[in-house]
């Protein structure tokens, strides 16, 4: 599935709407949660648009463990390995941007 028009992380991803990067290369982009969570919350997706993780996984399981990399990179700079990875899938499970994202929750000691 390619970028869609009205899709904020295919914005983000293309560079048309700003965001505090903290990591990117060919396939991923890693950015600043605008609401966060964690003294670190950093969102990571993938350029390419897919809706949910169980899409990603499905379609492209490299991305998805490139994503994972990519959170353990984030937690090594910011916080000693330590880290959550959060995936929301559907609307219920409260995923409100329908462009796979994963949350790095890192920074701090976090509660269970």
């Amino acid at each position: 599935m390619s970028a869609t028009e009205d899709c904020l992380f295919c914005k983000i991803a293309a560079g048309t709407i700003p965001s505090e990067k903290v990591f990117e290369d060919d396939t991923t982009l890693a950015f600043r949660d605008i609401n966060p969570k964690a003294k670190v919350h950093v969102l990571v997706i993938p350029r390419h648009h897919y809706r949910d993780v169980a899409e990603l996984a499905g379609q492209d399981p490299r991305e998805l463990a490139h994503i994972v990399a990519v959170a353990q990179h984030i937690a090594d700079q910011t916080f000693h390995g330590s880290y959550r990875l959060e995936f929301n899938t559907g609307k219920d499970a409260g995923q409100s941007v329908f462009h796979v994202h994963a949350h790095v929750l890192t920074g701090e000691v976090l509660d269970e």
